[in-house]
């Protein structure tokens, strides 16, 4: 994936994980215009009430913008795993049943079909000249294309607190902090929305941080 000489501002959204009341109170905080981007690290389902209102949500920007980019997460890989009948307990005691609950509750036993191709489609990161977005990180010492997808959804320890050897400034979720996580190039912003936390949106290149309930 090449690059995108990006100079206009871009907000990036931590994991959501069903929080759907978060993700709306959010949305309302962000001073976003009508050139910037908004992206989302991933992890929109699972463990919280509402991962089918959360999806229509993103959904809905999608369709209004060009301009709103997802990525995929560990938790939307074992979603996609679970429905191909691979690894469904794993899915399971991570949160999934939330994830078939929210679904139930909104009539489906199953994703609808837009749900699905949304599911399929979403990147493993996102690259412009000055930033790397990605769901859980590197593994250092690897050029960006040479990647394990593994470890894009789910590297934690030896990318945090490994060196930055990308030139670059990486920002990722995946691994809860109770703060923004702001270090050595890096900038995690999983702040435990579905475990009593906030969740957060940092704002590109002042690095601004929105959070629900502040």
């Amino acid at each position: 994936m090449k690059p995108e000489a990006v100079r206009k501002r871009i907000f990036a959204v931590g994991d959501i994980h069903g929080c759907f009341l978060h993700l709306r109170e959010l949305l309302g905080k962000i001073p976003i215009g009508r050139n910037d981007i908004l992206l989302f690290l991933g992890d929109y389902i699972d463990r919280g009430p509402d991962s089918y209102e959360v999806v229509e949500t993103l959904l809905r920007l999608k369709r209004g913008s060009t301009s709103t980019i997802c990525l995929k997460g560990n938790h939307e890989q074992m979603f996609l795993d679970y429905l191909s009948g691979k690894d469904r307990e794993l899915f399971l005691s991570n949160g999934g049943r939330h994830t078939l609950r929210s679904y139930r509750k909104s009539g489906w036993e199953q994703p609808p079909a837009e749900h699905m191709d949304f599911f399929l489609s979403l990147d493993l990161y996102y690259e412009t000249e000055d930033f790397i977005f990605v769901h859980a990180g590197l593994q250092p010492n690897i050029p960006l294309q040479n990647q394990n997808p593994e470890d894009l959804l789910w590297i934690r320890g030896p990318f945090y607190a490994g060196p930055n050897t990308w030139n670059k400034t990486i920002v990722f979720g995946h691994t809860p902090f109770a703060q923004p996580y702001v270090r050595e190039g890096k900038i995690g912003i999983d702040t435990g929305a579905c475990m009593g936390g906030l969740l957060t949106c940092v704002e590109l290149p002042r690095m601004i941080f929105h959070q629900t309930g502040a």
